[in-house]
């Protein structure tokens, strides 16, 4: 199983705040998983931004870290401060 969130606009796009995915054998990195998503069209191609950024076990980290069942990830859009 894999725990996958989504904050802030992504959560609101996709109306969605988190999901439990089966675990796949050919799932090796976040951009595995990010692609798994996109596939299902409509809002979720919201996930194909440039400027995703993602989170393992509340790591922030690349979308090319490697993935093992049972671990948690998040996809957040780029945070900006003034």
């Amino acid at each position: 199983m894999l725990t996958v969130q989504f904050l802030a606009r992504y959560r609101e796009e996709l109306d969605c705040e988190s999901e439990q995915l089966p675990w796949q054998t050919d799932w090796q990195t976040i951009d595995d998983v990010r692609q798994f998503l996109t596939a299902r069209d409509g809002v979720w191609t919201v996930l194909n931004d440039p400027r995703i950024m993602c989170a393992l076990n509340q790591d922030v980290c690349s979308l090319q870290e490697p993935l093992k069942t049972g671990d948690e990830l998040a996809f957040f859009p780029m945070v900006t401060g003034g």
